[in-house]
């Protein structure tokens, strides 16, 4: 249901339909005089519509918009105005659109810059009944702001159009307007105020609210109010038994408002959808009527690839925000941008907290800054002003940030807080997301903060850029899940107080958007920042898959997925095309991995109040960023099921805490298990139950816990899981089951575990010779026909990547232009490992096709050697994903043949390996593998392809 005025008052023309057009490129300044060339079907863009020339550019830092226009687009048609409704004020609606002008058969009306609110012109001095030429100009060059993600081709377009409702309304000669409805949690009541417009003396005003979206009901009895004065504010009590508004039980009312005469005439009727709800800020958590909640959110840049904009209907953003509720999502942030009102209608309907965004990334400053702009500042608070007014009603419009990334005046950022909140408090408010970096401060007027780090090395978020370094701990850290980050929100000890590296006039560089840039840093203050306000994590994840070259039939409109073009072609280029699928499946596996430790590392903090992952889909620009589970349409990419991700993304979590995943036998295995719990329902009478099963589904060990019926926190301590891990003649995988049956809570984790008596000495090692680097000791062999082990130390070699096992950060290509430009080292940039895991060599280390923790020390201290110049058919048996821009052959353990001989080789740093379980192992089958006849390399390498792998002195 639409917040607007009904049909029963309000005649409306609906303009959709053909229009004329004209594409001006010059951007002459009057409509113009000779015919136009072309027609639309408006509501639309130019670009959805095919119009202007195409554009043959193939972008690869983004989709390619076949029909990217900048400049005027002039749209004009008669419009008949019927007699009845002479006399009638009369106002244009253009619902989202860009820079706007209007003329009125030929005479000027004015022009409107809203980038998300409707654009509403008053016509009723010009038109009249009879035919009438609207022309609407709309310009999308000159905008007041950069617009952020409102306007970027790395999102929805720059497009140039009219989306969603456009029509001329027609009102009566009194009727209400701004209608805003807060609602009180306390008293259950709304308080309703509106402006009222033309002769209204003694006029009374009639309400009636009857819920809807939900199993109960609940109607309020009519409340009659005399008005008295044109600005109308009357409270409206809904009764003790009204139904509230929450992620979990989402009841709207519709709130019907009538004006009449004294003598019964109807003035005017407004229909409205809203709900009686309370989201608040309680000490360091959000609370939904009362109750606390957990913010599970995800970024929107509103990337729509079938259209290029955003839709405006509300059946479209139910599917969507329905698609992510189904991933345990309750929250949206909107990067830069605030979607169309259909948005909030649909997260009304299901329960999703939203967070709208100035369209700013940049500085704002105070009149002392020599560079400030003062009209750009006064735009993006007044559209501020807009957004509240436009789509304040809907209970889901919970939270508003003033931008992304934000730097300046600190007093000059409290003071729009400010004044948004004095006039709405309906929402809490941020300075904006992940303000000042580096130096962050929490301002007196903001209600949650939004960030990464409290200071250099008080970070509470898994993974960085480089050039943000240091890296997280899913970068960096052994596996385990013991991490959390309350000590690092508020230390208990004393912390690091340093903020970064400064130059000498006080300013840092820091990543600012695709770029890099050197920005004042002001001081935040005295001593450690500590927040007492809900502390929300900035942008989480971020990490990249390999594209899936499959997806590029479904770019049927507009936008081109020429960026995956381009990158097939390397690949096919290199060798390695027939691999694609693969590189996108394996990659795909350990993002997935990654995003777990993420999400449950926020889950196991205690002060945490939410988070924001970028991205639950894929991001099509800023270098192309394929970070996403679901692929930029929101369809799955069949790496994870809804199920399996909402086991860690959930209002019910189970946690268990352990300090690695990889075991030798008869070790001990402690796990503490605790439930992240964010439901009203009572566990009273539950049970957990956990067991240990292997590959044959055999029971190890396993137990059963009490739940606590009434926990006084969120995250509720369960119990212990103490054993001593089974004997086990070759390495196996078990899984460690947690669950609580009669409900849909439960989890999984791999475990890995050894024998415990595995020695290995590869300067002994029987059938294999042992060797760091080409000798001619080793040459000698190699003639007559012996065994080699080649571990070369990766300073020797020509070409490495080092290791790192988690897989890329955001984007490759982006990320490495930003360190470039910063002077500091580039991403490691690999994607995880595509492995032969049925070949001869693994016998004794049974692994999956992708990365699993049993790698992760041998890819931790290992290089992996770039094996570009060598024959094509050289496949190794653990292969390194490289990213799509540079698509290196990555070998981290590769076999060939040379003169007589065999080699196994890997740039492994063996002495470091061998100190670990897994490490044993692999070493163990690998040795075990060179002493058979399976070991038969079948590509052949000469002495001087070998040879030309190290660097010559």
């Amino acid at each position: 249901m639409n917040n607007e005025r009904m049909r029963a008052v309000l005649e409306k023309l609906n303009l959709a339909g053909d229009w004329r057009l004209e594409l001006d490129k010059e951007k002459k300044q009057q409509p113009p005089q000779s015919p136009y060339q072309d027609t639309i079907n408006l509501p639309n863009t130019t670009s959805h519509a095919g119009k202007g020339q195409k554009n043959t550019e193939a972008l690869i830092s983004s989709l390619t918009d076949e029909y990217a226009f900048e400049g005027y687009a002039w749209f004009e048609r008669e419009v008949e105005i019927p007699a009845s409704l002479s006399g009638k004020s009369c106002f244009l609606f253009l619902e989202r659109t860009r820079v706007t002008k209007v003329w009125v058969d030929g005479q000027e009306i004015g022009s409107q810059n809203s980038l998300n609110t409707p654009h509403l012109y008053d016509l009723s001095d010009v038109v009249s009944p009879g035919k009438h030429t609207l022309t609407i100009r709309v310009d999308n060059t000159d905008y007041p702001t950069k617009g952020g993600h409102l306007t970027s081709p790395d999102t929805q377009t720059n497009w140039n159009g009219i989306t969603g409702r456009m029509e001329l309304q027609f009102f009566g000669e009194a009727f209400l307007d701004q209608v805003q409805v807060y609602p009180n949690f306390a008293d259950r009541s709304f308080t309703v105020t509106s402006r009222v417009v033309g002769n209204c003396a003694d006029a009374v005003l009639s309400a009636t609210a009857v819920s809807y979206n939900g199993e109960q009901s609940h109607s309020a009895a009519q409340q009659d109010y005399v008005i008295t004065s044109s600005q109308l504010s009357v409270t409206y009590k809904l009764g003790e038994d009204a139904l509230l508004w929450s992620e979990d039980n989402p009841y709207l009312y519709k709130l019907t408002l009538r004006m009449r005469t004294q003598s019964g005439e109807l003035l005017d009727e407004q229909e409205l959808s809203t709900g009686l709800h309370e989201f608040k800020a309680a000490g360091d958590k959000f609370t939904i009527n009362g109750r606390k909640t957990f913010l599970r959110g995800k970024h929107d840049g509103l990337i729509f690839p079938l259209t290029g904009y955003a839709p405006t209907d509300v059946e479209e953003w139910v599917r969507i925000l329905g698609i992510s509720k189904s991933y345990g999502i309750n929250h949206y942030r909107f990067h830069t941008c605030c979607p169309p009102e259909a948005a909030f209608i649909a997260a009304d309907l299901l329960g999703i907290y939203m967070e709208p965004e100035l369209p700013f990334w940049g500085t704002i400053t105070d009149e002392s800054h020599e560079q400030h702009n003062q009209e750009e500042q006064d735009y993006l608070i007044r559209e501020g002003f807009a957004m509240l007014q436009a789509f304040g009603n809907h209970p889901s419009f919970v939270m508003m940030s003033l931008g992304n990334e934000l730097w300046g005046s600190h007093e000059r950022l409290n003071s729009i807080l400010k004044d948004y909140k004095a006039f709405d408090d309906r929402h809490l408010y941020t300075q904006g997301s992940n303000n000042f970096q580096f130096v962050p401060v929490i301002l007196e007027q903001e209600d949650f903060f939004c960030g990464v780090r409290f200071s250099r090395d008080r970070l509470f978020r898994g993974s960085y850029a480089m050039c943000d370094a240091p890296l997280g701990h899913v970068q960096t850290d052994r596996p385990g899940t013991m991490m959390d980050y309350d000590e690092r929100i508020v230390p208990t000890a004393g912390g690091d107080v340093s903020a970064s590296t400064e130059a000498g006039d006080g300013t840092i560089q820091i990543q600012y958007g695709t770029e890099a840039r050197t920005v004042k840093a002001d001081a935040a203050g005295e001593g450690e920042l500590i927040p007492h306000i809900p502390v929300v994590s900035h942008e989480i994840g971020q990490y990249a898959v390999y594209p899936n070259f499959e997806e590029i039939h479904k770019y049927t409109g507009p936008l081109k997925a020429k960026n995956f073009e381009v990158f097939r072609e390397r690949l096919e280029a290199k060798g390695m095309g027939h691999l694609a699928r693969k590189f996108f499946e394996s990659s795909g596996q350990l993002s997935v991995a990654c995003y777990k430790e993420e999400l449950e590392a926020a889950l196991r903090s205690s002060r945490m109040a939410g988070f924001q992952i970028l991205d639950l889909q894929d991001f099509p620009g800023q270098g192309t960023a394929l970070v996403g589970v679901l692929d930029a349409f929101m369809d799955s990419k069949g790496l994870v099921t809804p199920e399996e991700w909402r086991t860690f993304c959930s209002d019910a979590v189970l946690l268990a805490r352990f300090e690695k995943y990889n075991y030798e036998a008869g070790e001990p295995f402690r796990a503490r298990v605790q439930l992240s719990y964010y439901r009203a329902e009572s566990l009273a009478g539950r049970k957990l139950v956990w067991e240990i099963r292997d590959g044959q589904q055999k029971c190890v060990a396993g137990g059963e816990m009490e739940v606590p019926a009434t926990p006084e926190e969120n995250l509720v301590e369960i119990g212990n899981i103490q054993l001593v891990m089974p004997a086990a003649a070759e390495m196996k995988k078990v899984v460690l089951s947690l669950s609580i049956p009669g409900t849909d809570i439960w989890k999984k984790y791999d475990l890995w575990i050894y024998p415990n008596r595995v020695s290995v000495e590869l300067a002994n090692a029987p059938g294999a010779h042992l060797f760091e680097e080409p000798s001619a000791e080793m040459i000698s062999l190699l003639e007559k026909g012996e065994s080699i082990l080649l571990l070369p130390r990766p300073d020797a070699l020509s070409g490495t990547i080092e290791g790192l096992y988690s897989t890329d950060f955001w984007c490759y290509p982006m990320f490495r232009s930003i360190s470039e430009s910063m002077n500091r080292p580039v991403p490691v940039g690999t994607m995880g490992l595509l492995i032969q895991n049925e070949h001869p060599a693994l016998k004794h280390f049974p692994s999956e096709e992708h990365s699993t923790y049993s790698w992760w020390s041998t890819v931790t201290y290992s290089h992996s050697i770039i094996l570009d110049q060598l024959p094509q058919e050289l496949t190794p048996i653990v292969q390194t994903i490289d990213n799509f821009e540079r698509n290196h052959k990555l070998g981290l353990l590769s076999e060939f043949r040379v003169l007589n001989g065999r080699v196994l080789m890997g740039a492994l740093d063996y002495g470091k390996i061998l100190k670990t379980p897994e490490g044993r192992q692999l070493f163990y089958s690998l040795t075990q593998y060179m002493n058979t006849e399976a070991f038969n390399p079948a590509v052949e390498l000469s002495l001087q392809e070998l040879q030309g792998m190290f660097k010559q002195n």
